[in-house]
């Protein structure tokens, strides 16, 4: 009788007790760090937040307005309501009413845009590792809501451009676009 070694079964790691919700805005926050970083950019915490969570700075000598430094104030929002890869040119996120009228003024001094991080919903399909490479999953997407309108009782229903990846290049873009005077 032959004897067949069976592979170890493995073990799901132990994860702390920390609530899902603050474990995506810890995940999104390092997607933030990794993009401000390739991006060249400064990042701060405002301090208290009120409801916007980061400020984002880019000085370059090539900005014409200002003094050669762009800022940009961002919310971040996180999601597992939304499939991976969004089919069509939008997705909805809904926000609280009170969160959007921070993102919403139509002429804000310091622009404002709200980033959404789609995940999955298991935790385990949130990162991969190898030796070369971190990988996160699934993606930013950012959107500029100045002048979109409040609509519903408590919350409202907004479009994110599917177009609208935040990654490095779109951060320099927007930055760009920020030191000459315009709006993301």
């Amino acid at each position: 009788m032959s004897t067949v070694e069976e592979e170890p079964e493995e073990l799901a790691p132990l994860r702390g007790d920390l609530a899902d919700t603050a474990s995506m805005e810890i995940l999104q926050i390092g997607y933030l760090h990794a993009v401000a970083a390739a991006a060249k950019c400064s990042i701060a915490t405002p301090q208290p937040d009120k409801r916007l969570d980061w400020i984002i700075t880019h000085q370059s000598s090539a900005h014409t307005a200002g003094d050669n430094e762009a800022t940009l104030k961002v919310a971040l929002k996180s999601t597992t309501q939304v499939a991976a890869n969004p089919t069509g040119g939008t997705f909805p996120f809904t926000i609280k009413n009170d969160h959007l009228e921070y993102l919403n003024y139509s002429d804000p001094i310091v622009n404002r845009i709200m980033v959404v991080m789609l995940l999955p919903p298991d935790i385990d399909n949130w990162i991969r590792a190898s030796g070369d490479y971190l990988e996160l999953r699934h993606c930013c997407y950012w959107v500029n809501l100045s002048g979109f309108p409040i609509s519903g009782k408590g919350r409202t229903t907004v479009r994110v451009p599917v177009g609208q990846v935040f990654d490095d290049h779109a951060l320099c873009g927007i930055m760009a676009c920020i030191g000459s005077g315009g709006r993301p």
